[in-house]
């Protein structure tokens, strides 16, 4: 499977960055009230929706540079992150650029360092712990499967929807 994302927040950044889809212009939403930094480019699946009522969330890992709210990436899923905020369930889906061929050894979450993913689920587990109204609850990992499961039931959530 492979399928476009769009990256709105850079790897490294503190800023947290939404597209406004009815404007299709890039906010800034805040600044994470904590001392923790987004630990890959991070954005969304155009044209799905995820249980939580907004586009489902996709994270990319890329080698050198992190990009830029708005750049468009091709992907393919590896892993899930189950999760849930404020607003009910949160699933992240883990990703690769689908044309580097420097992570075609990665396919499934058991090809993902052990350390990277503790690492992002940290994240996700203390990023909003400064903000009052705000809470996360982590679920874990699951594999590729269950991504590309949870990709196809957004996609079908947002036609029901009729965008």
């Amino acid at each position: 499977m492979e399928f476009d994302m769009v990256v709105e927040i850079p790897a490294g950044s503190r800023n947290k960055y939404e597209m406004d889809h009815k404007t299709q212009r890039i906010r800034l939403d805040r600044t994470l009230f904590t001392a923790t930094r987004y630990p890959a480019d991070y954005g969304f699946v155009p044209d799905s929706l995820g249980e939580d009522g907004d586009p489902l969330d996709a994270m990319v890992l890329l080698l050198d540079e992190p990009t830029f709210p708005g750049c468009v990436i091709a992907v393919r899923p590896v892993a899930v992150f189950w999760m849930r905020d404020e607003h009910g369930p949160d699933a992240k889906v883990m990703c690769v650029p689908a044309g580097d061929h420097r992570f075609d050894h990665i396919r499934d979450i058991g090809d993902l360092p052990r350390h990277l993913r503790d690492e992002i689920g940290h994240f996700f587990d203390v990023y909003k712990a400064l903000e009052p109204g705000k809470d996360t609850e982590i679920r874990g990992w699951q594999g590729r499967l269950h991504a590309e499961a949870e990709v196809n039931a957004a996609w079908e959530r947002a036609a029901g929807e009729h965008f």
